[in-house]
């Protein structure tokens, strides 16, 4: 167990970041991340990058557009929004529940079931590692495929809730896409779908108590449970190197997985494409796509 405290359910927030003057990034290939994980007990923490190769797009890499993340204050706090947000959500999710793991999923999936990896921690809401095959997943940030009422806390499945959203707004999909498919709509990493005329969508209520739906997703600016940090810390406990893939550790939700291994001295193996918050205490650094770099890498680990 860890030698001292740690906070247990920091906000999800973003912290402007740079990379520090002067600091040295270990870069390496895939090669060489081989040899610093062979032989170890891993556990991986991933993020948006992993799944762009399955159609979801992230939030902060060079070629994604600029966004805005909702906050929970937004969404707690102002009717409109919450309007605004569940049509939004109501397109987003017809891709998202579409999606299917890439090649990136799968080589982890095989890690884990080679006995490899122990354990996953991923950042993302799309249940990609769990339908490649991964078993030991925290899902830090919630599950895009269920709903939590704010009153009573009754968890109920997105996919009941896109049957109500769709009676009680009929012909609504086709007067918003027009000629557009939903594929050819722009999707946010959590199933926010850009489209503008929301003016008059209804949003659903609790079916139990009438309260306000929220997707049962972790936003900006409210905590991870406490039960789930426990939980993630004791997996990054039980490996001997840390994994991350995908990431660019903006957020201090995942950034803290990467600093605790790191005073504990456990070796760190960072894939992405651009800079991450993590490039100064990685022991590896391979700049370089998700999905082939992890496919050549569980090839070299498991062979």
């Amino acid at each position: 167990m860890p030698s001292a405290p740690r906070p247990l359910a920091p906000s999800y927030q973003q912290r402007s970041w740079t990379l520090p003057t002067g600091a040295a990034v270990r870069r390496g290939t895939v090669e060489d991340a081989a040899r610093v994980l062979r032989g170890r007990r891993i556990t991986a923490l991933t993020g948006a990058g992993i799944s762009t190769d399955s159609g979801i797009p992230d939030y902060r890499s060079p070629e994604s557009p600029q966004r805005n993340p909702m906050t929970y204050q937004q969404f707690v706090g102002d009717e409109a929004f919450r309007r605004h947000y569940w049509a939004r959500n109501h397109v987003g999710w017809q891709h998202m529940r579409r999606t299917e793991p890439n090649a990136g999923h799968r080589a982890l999936a095989e890690l884990e079931a080679r006995g490899i990896l122990r354990g996953l921690i991923t950042q993302n809401v799309d249940l990609l590692h769990e339908e490649a095959g991964n078993r030991r997943v925290i899902d830090l940030h919630g599950r895009h495929d269920r709903v939590i009422c704010l009153s009573c806390s009754r968890v109920t499945s997105r996919a009941r809730l896109a049957e109500r959203l769709t009676a009680l707004n009929p012909h609504f999909l086709e007067t918003v896409l027009g000629d557009l498919t939903v594929a050819e709509v722009e999707v946010a990493p959590d199933a926010d779908a850009v489209v503008e005329q929301t003016a008059g969508f209804r949003p659903a209520p609790c079916e139990f108590c009438g309260g306000i739906l929220k997707p049962d997703i972790v936003y900006f600016g409210e905590s991870v449970p406490r039960q789930r940090v426990l939980r993630a810390w004791a997996m990054v406990d039980d490996a001997e190197a840390l994994l991350v893939a995908g990431t660019s550790l903006t957020v201090m939700s995942g950034l803290r997985f990467v600093r605790h291994a790191a005073k504990e001295g456990k070796p760190i193996v960072i894939v992405n494409r651009g800079e991450t918050r993590g490039d100064p205490l990685a022991t590896l650094k391979v700049e370089a796509g998700v999905s082939e770099s992890l496919t050549a890498l569980t090839r070299l680990l498991a062979g």
